[in-house]
């Protein structure tokens, strides 16, 4: 059978307090209704709609790389109204309903729960809590068989009693969802239509509803104010910072680790407190990241190390690298073998050779370093003219000296000086040194000037 799956994606979350629609909110860096439709696709799913309202546009965009249709539901008259508003899109098959604030839901779980669905057997995804407060309880009679779900709101006190929960996740076939949407009546608490009376439907016909669980209570939280998306994302990292550390990763705090994205690691690598890694970035053995690091779409090679407040963003370092402290690498920067990028030292757009050193305080942008270059402290490679970006060729074996500025375009030839404090922005021959300094004038006994007493 083929598998639609339904997002429901429309409230507006009052209480996040927020101009921003709930389901865009991000964990781990991604919104969390894109969790859910990743977790969708993960399914094989055949046609993914996703039902918005309140900020609608704005969902649209952030969802405009993926393959999803969308509903639009003008007014929010509950779970069955928004559900009913793609129902005209549903194919011949099953039908998943899912929600895009419960981003943590997994697959696994709801691959079993579709398995048990078919024309005689709907699909219901309850939680047992030792708070079920605000929750919908399942109700079921003598034989233990799911009859209905009743509304916190619209519970009597036996009801409210139960702990067995609607998480409000639910399966069955598109034909017994297109019987029973049109029945639904807004006759409770609420006035608005809930998908969660087609159980009693389902009831009514005979129809079986098979109900799962899933492996934790957290899987299936739903995300209403900013309390709860922090709890939310502390348990998704703890997963994460779990499955490094099973894997050899030493972290010198599994609460401190941020990975917004996807983070590969070899062995022995070790990751100190408060790092946060973007998009996709991969560890080589070996390697040693320090705290308050930011790593961001990038490859750092074997037994590399990287001191403590570096930003390294869409850089590439070959292995046995040293970066930082206070280290700043910007998209385009490549470090060969032994290469070193030290404490504030910022590169954009470079290539440093093998061995290579700009040990500190230093610029060095649109620029190609060959081997064995040392460049001193303050050296800046003037790389605009204030309309154009152009390149600096420093060759193998040169020197710079301190404080130096480079102004591109320029080359400074194979084993070439640069004396401290240069201006250069001719040409350096292999070989030569190269210096431009104002003449240093000495006057003897030189009267230094008295503050005025009047």
């Amino acid at each position: 059978m083929s598998l639609d799956v339904v997002i429901l994606a429309a409230g507006q979350g009052t209480r996040m307090r927020s101009s921003l629609p709930k389901v865009l909110h991000t964990l781990a860096g991604k919104p969390m209704v894109r969790h859910v439709v990743d977790t969708a696709q993960g399914l094989d799913a055949d046609r993914t709609h996703v039902v918005i309202g309140h900020g609608g546009e704005r969902v649209r965009d952030a969802l405009a790389d993926s393959e999803v249709r969308f509903a639009h539901q003008a007014e929010q008259k509950g779970t069955g109204h928004a559900v009913a508003q793609a129902l005209g899109q549903l194919g011949d098959g099953k039908v998943l309903v899912l929600y895009g604030d419960v981003p943590l839901i997994r697959r696994q779980t709801l691959a079993a729960l579709l398995e048990q669905v078919d024309e005689r057997h709907m699909g219901l995804l309850t939680v047992t809590l030792d708070d079920p407060a605000g929750y919908g309880r399942i109700v079921r009679n003598e034989q233990g068989e799911v009859v209905a779900i009743v509304e916190q709101k619209d519970a009597s006190e036996s009801e409210l009693a139960i702990t067995e929960c609607n998480t409000g996740i639910m399966a069955m076939t598109s034909a017994q969802l297109k019987r029973w949407l049109p029945e639904l009546s807004s006759d409770n608490a609420q006035g608005e239509y809930y998908l969660t009376d087609v159980i009693a439907m389902a009831a009514a016909e005979g129809i079986a509803v098979a109900t799962a669980q899933p492996a934790r209570p957290m899987e299936v939280e739903g995300v209403n104010n900013r309390a709860q998306m922090a709890r939310l994302e502390r348990a998704y990292q703890r997963d994460i910072a779990e499955a490094l550390m099973e894997k050899g990763v030493a972290l010198a705090d599994p609460e401190r680790l941020d990975v917004r994205g996807k983070l590969s690691c070899g062995h022995d690598v070790f990751i100190d407190v408060g790092c946060v890694f973007e998009g996709e970035v991969e560890l080589g053995e070996g390697v040693r990241i320090g705290p308050y690091t930011v790593i961001r779409n990038s490859h750092v090679g074997a037994e590399s190390v990287i001191e403590a407040h570096s930003i390294v963003d869409g850089a590439v370092l070959a292995g046995l690298n040293q970066i930082g402290p206070f280290a700043r690498l910007r998209p385009g920067s490549r470090l060969a073998v032994k290469a070193k990028v030290g404490n504030f030292v910022e590169t954009k757009n470079t290539e440093v050779g093998e061995g290579s050193k700009i040990n500190h305080l230093s610029y060095v942008g649109d620029a190609r370093l060959g081997r064995e270059v040392n460049i001193g402290a303050g050296t800046i490679t003037c790389n605009y003219d204030g309309a154009n970006k152009h390149r600096t060729e420093i060759g193998d074996a040169a020197f710079i000296g301190s404080n130096s500025a480079l102004v591109a375009p320029v080359s400074v030839g194979e084993g070439a000086t640069v004396g401290a404090g240069s201006t250069i922005s001719r040409d350096v021959a292999d070989h030569s040194l190269a210096v431009t300094r104002s003449r240093q004038i000495a006057k003897a006994n030189w009267p230094r000037p008295t503050k005025d007493e009047n």
